[in-house]
């Protein structure tokens, strides 16, 4: 069960984050759409009727909090696992005790799993009977899309409620309650004089709100006034380190806004999201090798350059080092963003691999099989085989495909300059694929 709010402010060994997170849904700030007056997981908590649900939002938006609200306020059995650290075994020790649970017990007992899209599909089928049948409640928590990390059973069962990032009334309401009502600030002499940069850095999420306000707090002395400006904020968390997690959710949301910009021929957003990443000290090589992978994925055959060039700039920075890498990555990221696009071997491979998924090993055709011996040779291994530089133009029309596969048109050239040029040359030799 949770601390009282009371309870809360005389531990004070606990982050300022622990001793602001509310106990019940009045105090909870934030996601009216979910928790406000009349809204739907509001009047779900009140009623008392739990039924499965999934938490999905950014860090620090009160995925947590909901739950331990939960736990607080049900008379039911409450059960927490980390997804970090958890096993099957653990889920499963959990579900033992709820079947066994005493017939005088209220309502279900509700199993709270954090980072829920850490547990991989053993973990989350042993879930599932036990949600099935109603064993459990459970209620999961994700930074990630369920729709790609829970399991399709498991995701049918439970509603999904999306939770947005605080904006700045929230964050405004959240940082005043923390000076005014927090045992260890309202001692001291804290005022918010600017608050564009502690809003912005906090970027909606309320732990790290609370984490600035405690690291700029921490850095005076017990009896200094305290003047939280723009310039004080950013002075203190060290040209934006401190806030940049290259391990975290925020690592991958802008790696992907990166490579989206480049994707979308936007010179300026991709120059813009690299910064981020260098400000924040991402290692340049994971920026370099991503766009290894975007070159031939998303430029492809429309420019085959682009790849020789980021795998240039993989090489140059990993000799070069920081800080003048970032000038060769500027470089790349610019070539590849206004570089003609086209997805087509991509979609090829991937097409490939479904043909094969479908239809199995296919027999390699006798004509193009090798015939290193007389007995090979003695049973069709190599015949028929024609040499293409025998034939004019290094071409002769030899089927390639194994026999149940014939014609089947696996790679479709985008509609770009250079495999425009291509699906001309293919329209004259291979007519039945139908180009």
């Amino acid at each position: 069960m949770l601390n009282s709010p009371e309870e809360n402010q005389f531990n004070l060994t606990q982050p300022l984050a622990e001793r602001m997170r509310p106990t019940t849904l009045d105090e909870y700030v934030g996601q009216e759409h979910l928790a406000g007056k009349d809204a739907v997981l509001r009047k779900m908590i009140e009623s008392g009727n739990i039924s499965s649900f999934i938490l999905w939002g950014p860090p620090g938006v009160g995925k947590t909090t909901l739950a331990k609200i939960i736990s607080h306020q049900l008379e039911r059995p409450f059960h927490t696992l980390s997804a970090v650290n958890a096993g099957v075994k653990d889920v499963r020790e959990i579900i033992e005790k709820s079947k066994s649970r005493s017939i005088f017990q209220k309502g279900r007992p509700i199993l709270f799993i954090d980072e829920i899209h850490r547990f991989n599909k053993s973990q989350q089928d042993a879930l599932l009977g036990a949600v099935e049948d109603g064993t459990i409640t459970l209620i999961g928590a994700t930074t990630e899309n369920p729709s790609f990390e829970v399991i399709t059973p498991l995701l049918s069962r439970c509603q999904v409620y999306i939770l947005k990032p605080l904006d700045e009334a929230d964050l405004e309401k959240l940082s005043r309650k923390a000076i005014n009502e927090d045992s260890l600030l309202r001692s001291r002499k804290i005022e918010i004089y600017e608050s564009d940069a502690l809003f912005r850095f906090s970027g909606g999420d309320a732990r790290k709100l609370f984490n600035i306000i405690e690291l700029i707090v921490s850095s005076f002395s017990p009896n200094e006034e305290i003047i939280i400006s723009n310039n004080l904020v950013t002075e203190k968390l060290q040209e934006n380190i401190a806030i940049y997690d290259k391990n975290g959710e925020q690592h991958y949301d802008i790696i992907s806004a990166f490579i989206k910009s480049i994707r979308g021929s936007d010179p300026n957003a991709a120059v813009y999201w690299m910064a981020r990443m260098i400000s924040g000290g991402e290692d340049p090589l994971f920026i370099a090798r991503r766009m290894i992978i975007l070159a031939s994925e998303d430029i492809g055959l429309a420019n085959p350059n682009a790849l020789l060039l980021a795998n240039a700039c993989f090489e140059s920075v990993s000799k070069i080092g920081m800080p003048e890498s970032r000038i060769i990555l500027s470089h790349t990221a610019i070539y590849l963003a206004t570089s003609p696009k086209s997805n087509s071997a991509y979609l090829a491979i991937d097409e490939a691999l479904s043909i094969v998924e479908k239809t199995g090993y296919q027999p390699v055709p006798l004509h193009l099989r090798n015939a290193p011996t007389k007995l090979m040779k003695s049973i069709g291994y190599g015949k028929d085989y024609k040499y293409a530089h025998s034939y004019e133009g290094n071409f002769t029309d030899l089927e390639f495909m194994p026999e149940s596969l014939m014609g089947s048109c696996i790679y479709n050239p985008a509609n770009n300059p250079r495999e425009r040029e291509i699906r001309l040359m293919l329209e004259r030799m291979w007519k039945k694929y139908g180009y």
